[in-house]
């Protein structure tokens, strides 16, 4: 039976769709998300997602866990618009500050990019078994990883697996991304993440009023960049060395054909 419905608006060429709020299970809260065909991140969704997250919150919900889901069977999520993300306000910091549940994301098919990203701003993730991959395909692409993304990974994911995922753009299968530590476990199903639930007794964590407290603590390093001071201060640091690249980039090609003049000569 559903609780509620928050209805995804049309946003540009996406159609829009849905997020619908189930309860499976005593304070276990499935927000099951639909926006055809692949879940693109959009502002319309981010909004969404997070008026889904405000009503379990506000809405007189007896404390629990929150798992989020698609509606899709291929695609928890294919990625962007990752600057609709970045650019709905409070989004991340809702999951890594605020949010005085455990989140868990119960990723059952194929999450790509910025979907990768919505995962990792869960408290946990379950990947996807045996179908569906998990990847950060950006330099394939062509898309730079702009600070706060890359703050996400990077405060997530222990050195030599950060480069890997960003800099390789390697394809993960479920049981790849655990040991990678994209994943916490995988799930076949609703069943295995309700199993990984009552495992580590997530339900009983909110009630003391504090997991948002603690959450912040947590991740505060995380969040001095995540804020707008902190999104201020990077994005102007990394407009900063793409000028400075720009020049040197500049510079190189000068020299080269002062060097490729000189030593033609010499021939």
């Amino acid at each position: 039976m559903s609780l509620f419905t928050v209805p995804i608006p049309p946003c540009g060429a996406h159609p829009g769709g849905s997020i619908t709020a189930t309860q499976p299970q005593p304070q276990v809260y499935l927000l099951t998300f639909v926006s055809p065909p692949d879940n693109r991140l959009t502002t319309a969704l981010c909004r969404a997602l997070l008026q889904a997250l405000d009503i379990l919150e506000f809405g007189g919900y007896t404390p629990g866990v929150v798992v989020t889901t698609s509606g899709i069977p291929k695609f928890y999520s294919n990625g962007l618009d990752l600057e609709h993300a970045i650019n709905t306000d409070g989004f991340w910091q809702l999951f890594f500050d605020l949010y005085p549940m455990p989140t868990v994301a119960l990723l059952n098919g194929h999450t790509f990019a910025g979907g990768l990203m919505l995962a990792q701003a869960h408290d946990y993730r379950l990947a996807p078994d045996p179908k569906g991959f998990l990847c950060l395909n950006e330099v394939l692409f062509g898309a730079p990883l702009k600070p706060p993304m890359a703050a996400i990974f990077r405060h997530r994911l222990a050195p030599q697996a950060y480069r890997t995922v960003a800099l390789e753009g390697r394809r993960f299968t479920g049981q790849q991304a655990v040991e990678y530590g994209l994943a916490d476990a995988t799930a076949a199903s609703l069943d295995d993440g309700l199993r990984f639930i009552a495992e580590r007794q997530l339900t009983e964590k909110a009630k003391a009023g504090v997991y948002g407290v603690i959450k912040t603590e947590l991740h505060k390093d995380l969040l001095k960049e995540l804020r707008k001071e902190g999104v201020d201060r990077e994005e102007a640091r990394f407009n900063e060395d793409q000028r400075l690249d720009g020049e040197r980039k500049e510079f190189g090609k000068v020299w080269f054909e002062q060097w490729n003049k000189e030593n033609k000569s010499k021939l």
